[in-house]
């Protein structure tokens, strides 16, 4: 599968790429071609991830290194942020400089675990994808991929992940630009669901999809009807 235009010569960076859902993202971007930088909080943790993840692909990926966290947002021309929610607004605080005139994609869903289950937690700012505009803005932030299992993204014997992937933000641009990415990993297809006032709800989801994984031993994703 050849990249779509808008991401040709694109670099993509993974902050928080060296935990399951930031490999697993990685790991199907690179399979496609693109170039990829994992973020982590040393440049050697980023570095080792990325040594073992690019050993591990096939021919015909696209180039994956490691740095620390403000070096590959440096690096990238679009930013996925893909850390534990404690961390979110101070990381980002952090590296503004380095994201400002960039689409930052976020991926981060506030949850809380109990022994009822999983639930969400409720966001000053409204939502994770919120918190990051008002923290970046001189960024473009676009809420995606709040709702792939991490585990199939991961797994190089899933030849296709089926589900789409909700993307929400203001700037058309930008959603279009993401719902390109989301595209190129197989099986998966990039909706616009909405303004970055609607994401609350799709981050939250995602308690409800580890709530039925867990009934049924399953990776559920989410599908989109008659679009």
């Amino acid at each position: 599968m050849s990249l779509p235009e808008s991401l040709q010569g694109t670099t993509i960076a993974v902050l928080g790429g060296t935990g399951p859902q930031g490999r697993g993202l990685a790991r199907r971007f690179a399979a496609a071609g693109l170039s990829v930088v994992l973020g982590s909080r040393t440049q050697e943790k980023g570095a080792a991830a990325a040594a073992e993840l690019a050993a591990s692909l096939g021919e015909g990926a696209g180039s994956v290194t490691g740095s620390d966290n403000a070096g590959a947002a440096a690096a990238g021309d679009v930013v996925l942020v893909v850390v534990p929610w404690d961390g979110h607004k101070e990381l980002l605080e952090g590296l503004r400089a380095e994201l400002a005139g960039k689409v930052v994609v976020d991926c981060v869903n506030p949850l809380g675990f109990d022994k009822q289950g999983p639930f969400a937690l409720k966001v000053e700012e409204g939502s994770a994808t919120e918190q990051a505009q008002a923290v970046l803005p001189d960024s473009t932030v676009v809420g995606a991929f709040h709702n792939v299992s991490a585990v199939l993204l991961e797994d190089p014997e899933v030849t296709s992940i089926d589900t789409d992937v909700l993307v929400l933000g203001d700037e058309r641009e930008a959603t279009d630009l993401v719902q390109d990415l989301a595209g190129v990993i197989p099986g998966v297809r990039g909706v616009y669901a909405g303004r970055r006032r609607n994401a609350h709800q799709v981050e939250a989801l995602t308690a409800n999809l580890i709530a039925a994984n867990r009934r049924y031993k399953a990776h559920a994703g989410v599908r989109i009807t008659d679009v």
